[in-house]
C-alpha cells in the first residue's frame, strides 16, 4: 500500500509515467528495445537532463533561472570561434567556458540576493544580454568549426562493449554529473538549500549565510548549461539557435519530477527522470506522426498539469495532516533542526554559543 501511494505521488508518478512512454515506443518501435537504441536514447536526453540537474537546484532555493539556453548558446559559439581546428586548444577553451559559466552564476546570484532583484528578472536580462552579444558576435549566422577532439565529447564514446556495442561519453558524463548532484543534496549546502526554499526566515534565525547558498546554486546551474553545451557541440553544430529553449524544456522537466514551484520540496533524481519523460513523449509523438509544431503547446500543458497534480496533492496531505491526532501540537519549521546542524555557530568569548531566534 505504500509503494502504490508513493508512486502516483508527485515524486515517484514521474516514474510510472516514464516506464508507460518507454513500453508505448517499444510497441510502436519494437528496435527501439535494442541496448544500441537505449544508449542513443539516452545520449540524446544527456543535455536536457544536466541542464535540468542545475535548475532544480535553483528551484528547490525557490529561485529561477531563465539564463540557461542562452548561457548554452554563448557557450557553444565561444567553444566553434575559439577551438578552430587546432587540437590543443581543447583543454584551455574548456576552462575558459568553466570560468565564463561560473561568472555568469555568480552575477545572476550576486544581482539576486544582495540588490534583492527577483531572480526572474535578473536571469531574464541576463539572457537577453547573453543572446544579445550572441547575435552581435555572429550576425545571427552559423559560425565556427571546432575540431574533431573537441565534438568527439558530445558524440563520441566507448565502442564494441558486449551486449551495449556503444556507451557514449554523454552518458557517463550524466551519470557523474549526477552521482554529484546527489551527494551535495546530502551535503549541509544541499539541505540548506531545501531549508531556504521552504523557510528563509528560519535560515536566517539559524545563522546561516542564506545569500551565499543562494549563490551557489545559481552557479551550479551556470556550470550545468556549460556542461550541457559541451556536449550539444558534438552532434548539434555551432548556430545561434542552439539552446534555445533549454531553460523552459528544463523548468518543465524539474517540475514533472515533482519538485514544487517556491522550492522547500523535490528530488533531483525525479527532477532527471522528468528530463526522460520529456524526450519520450516526444519521441512517441513523432513516432505517432503528431507534426513537431505541437511541441511547445505539449510542454504548456504538462507544466500546468504537473503543479496542478502536484498542488492538489500537497493540499490533501496538508489536509490530512490537520485531521491528525496530533492536531493541536505545536509544530516547528520543517527544516528549522536541519538548518541548525549546518549553519556554522556564532563564536562567544568561551567557544560556540546557541544560535537563537528572535522571540
Amino acid at each position: 500500500m505504500r509503494f502504490l501511494r508513493a508512486l502516483v505521488s508527485p515524486r515517484g508518478a514521474v516514474f510510472l509515467l516514464l516506464v508507460i512512454l518507454l513500453v508505448a515506443i517499444i510497441l510502436l518501435n519494437p528496435n527501439f528495445a535494442q541496448p544500441g537504441q537505449i544508449m542513443r536514447f539516452v545520449q540524446r536526453v544527456a543535455p536536457v537532463a544536466i541542464v535540468a540537474i542545475g535548475q532544480y537546484f535553483v528551484i528547490v532555493a525557490g529561485e529561477f533561472d531563465l539564463s540557461q539556453g542562452s548561457l548554452i548558446t554563448a557557450q557553444v559559439i565561444i567553444a566553434g570561434n575559439l577551438v578552430g581546428q587546432d587540437d590543443s586548444r581543447t583543454v584551455p577553451v574548456l576552462l575558459l567556458m568553466l570560468v565564463f559559466g561560473v561568472l555568469v552564476g555568480l552575477v545572476n546570484g550576486l544581482l539576486t540576493t544582495l540588490l534583492k532583484v527577483p531572480s526572474f528578472i535578473v536571469t531574464l536580462g541576463m539572457m537577453l544580454a547573453l543572446l544579445g552579444g550572441v547575435m552581435w558576435w555572429t550576425g545571427g549566422a552559423a559560425t565556427g568549426n571546432p575540431a574533431d577532439s573537441f565534438r568527439q565529447i558530445g558524440r563520441g564514446g566507448i565502442r564494441d562493449l558486449p551486449l551495449l556495442d556503444f556507451l557514449p561519453w554523454a552518458v557517463l558524463i550524466l551519470a557523474a554529473w549526477l552521482a554529484l548532484g546527489i551527494w551535495i543534496t546530502r551535503r549541509p549546502l544541499g539541505r540548506l538549500l531545501i531549508a531556504v526554499g521552504d523557510n528563509a526566515r528560519a535560515v536566517d534565525y539559524a545563522g546561516a549565510r542564506r545569500s551565499w547558498v543562494t549563490i551557489q546554486a545559481f552557479v551550479i546551474s551556470a556550470v550545468s548549461a556549460s556542461m550541457s553545451a559541451v556536449l550539444l557541440v558534438g552532434y548539434a553544430g555551432v548556430h545561434p539557435s542552439v539552446g534555445t529553449g533549454y531553460e523552459f524544456t528544463a523548468i518543465t522537466a524539474v517540475v514533472l519530477g515533482g519538485v514544487v514551484l517556491g522550492g522547500g520540496r523535490g528530488w533531483i533524481v525525479s527532477a532527471v527522470a522528468g528530463a526522460f519523460v520529456l524526450e519520450a513523449l516526444f519521441l512517441l509523438l513523432n513516432i505517432a506522426g503528431v507534426p513537431s509544431t505541437l511541441r511547445d503547446a505539449v510542454q504548456g500543458v504538462i507544466i500546468i498539469a504537473a503543479v496542478a497534480y502536484s498542488a492538489v496533492t500537497l493540499r490533501s496531505r496538508a489536509r490530512a495532516g490537520a485531521s491528525s491526532p496530533d492536531q493541536g501540537k505545536e509544530r516547528g519549521t520543517p527544516h528549522a533542526d536541519l538548518v541548525r546542524q549546518s549553519a556554522p555557530q556564532p563564536l562567544g568569548p568561551e567557544g560556540p554559543t546557541e544560535t537563537r531566534g528572535v522571540q
